[in-house]
């Protein structure tokens, strides 16, 4: 009887053991949080040409003469949060170009981890190679843009958006999930840079060496407004540095400052009405920096200003998407990033249309119209107009 009771004991023991092992949920891996995503664009400018020497080196290189089929980007996206207050954020592009002649090495464009500093992690900051927070539609995704290159104004600011250094960025909780909801409800949003960020960075921007001790600082102070259906925001954003013209965006002959550096100093503000349906995203930025000027043959530092604005409207279509778009910009002032810190007029207007069937394929037809006035040292009188039609395939996945 005793044995029996017993056993009954040690059956009864094991039995609740092991349900408390089958119900206590397994601790999660550091790896569980892992996320790989990316998407890639192809596309075709040539439709329609009526000026085979309208080109942009800052936007899409096959614009133009021997312009063809193009692979635009190639994005494999690494992230996830690897412990409660850091995450990580990897993304190469497969599509860079070495040069002129060589297309498609894997490059880095981003390489960053944030340190949350508090349980919500409202308070942050990002280290690595990242995007500076200047400018909407520089931070905005080129998967969720609508136009097919960023404008010329703002853009001209930090060459591939993105540069080494160390951001601090601030957001409340609530603030920091609609950010997250404005991109994944296919609003268009620029992702999450903070309420309010301020940082240092090398200044020469991504993939580029450092070549002066000063580092650049910039800032910015951004905020979402939820009116009943309607969701809005405003920026306010700078940056001030030195910019070095490296030896290889020099023709010989050109004259310099005896150090080859220059005061590279911007501000801009930045609205944007999401489109619910109807919607409108427009920046302006003013400020300072190297300009070729062919009166002297000599880069000086000289004013610049310019911007853009973009109409949209979202149409839910029989669980697809369509977008019209219009955007009109104009920009005046150098390019630091450019040959010579080449001298620009830019207007333009571009009239589109995104069709999206389903969330993984995005198909975008654009009608441009473009004057464009490029000068440097080595091709001083350059003032080209045209018109094109643009189209380009992306798969998200």
């Amino acid at each position: 009887m005793k044995k029996n009771l017993l056993l009954t004991g040690v059956l009864a023991c094991l039995c609740l053991i092991s349900a408390q092992t089958q119900t206590a949920p397994a601790p999660k891996k550091w790896y569980d949080s892992f996320s790989i995503r990316g998407y890639a664009q192809v596309r075709y400018n040539r439709l329609f040409e009526t000026n085979p020497n309208l080109k942009s080196e800052q936007g899409d290189k096959s614009i133009g003469d021997n312009g063809g089929f193009f692979v635009r980007r190639l994005r494999i996206i690494f992230s996830g949060q690897v412990s409660e207050r850091v995450y990580f954020y990897i993304q190469p592009d497969f599509a860079s170009s070495a040069s002129s002649t060589s297309l498609h090495f894997g490059q880095i464009r981003d390489a960053y981890f944030d340190l949350g500093l508090d349980a919500k992690n409202e308070f942050r900051f990002r280290v690595g190679q990242s995007k500076v927070p200047f400018g909407f539609e520089n931070m905005q995704s080129s998967q969720n843009r609508l136009p097919l290159d960023r404008n010329d104004a703002l853009n001209s600011a930090v060459s591939n958006e993105r540069d080494l250094g160390v951001f601090f960025y601030w957001a409340p909780a609530a603030t920091r999930k609609l950010y997250a909801s404005l991109v994944a409800d296919g609003l268009k949003g620029s992702g999450d840079y903070g309420v309010f960020g301020l940082g240092a960075y090398n200044g020469q921007t991504a993939n580029k060496p450092e070549l002066n001790d000063a580092p650049h600082i910039a800032g910015r102070l951004s905020y979402p407004v939820q009116i009943k259906n309607q969701i809005i925001e405003a920026s306010i954003q700078g940056y001030s540095g030195q910019w070095v013209m490296a030896s290889d965006q020099l023709t010989s002959g050109v004259k310099t400052n005896a150090d080859k550096s220059y005061l590279d100093e911007r501000y801009a503000a930045s609205f944007v009405l999401y489109p619910k349906p109807f919607g409108i995203q427009a920046e302006y930025n003013v400020g300072t920096g190297p300009e070729f000027n062919k009166a002297t043959d000599a880069i000086e530092n000289q004013k610049l200003s310019g911007g853009y604005i973009t109409a949209s409207y979202k149409i839910d279509f029989k669980k697809q998407i369509l977008i019209p778009f219009v955007r009109v910009q104009h920009y005046e002032g150098g390019k630091k990033h450019e040959l010579d810190a080449r001298s620009y007029r830019v207007d333009e207007t571009e009239i589109g249309l995104e069709w999206q069937p389903n969330k993984n394929f995005e198909l975008v037809a654009m009608y441009t119209m473009s004057t464009r006035r490029a000068e440097d040292f080595k091709l001083q009188e350059n003032l080209q107009s045209g018109n094109m039609v643009r189209i380009q395939a992306q798969v998200n996945f």
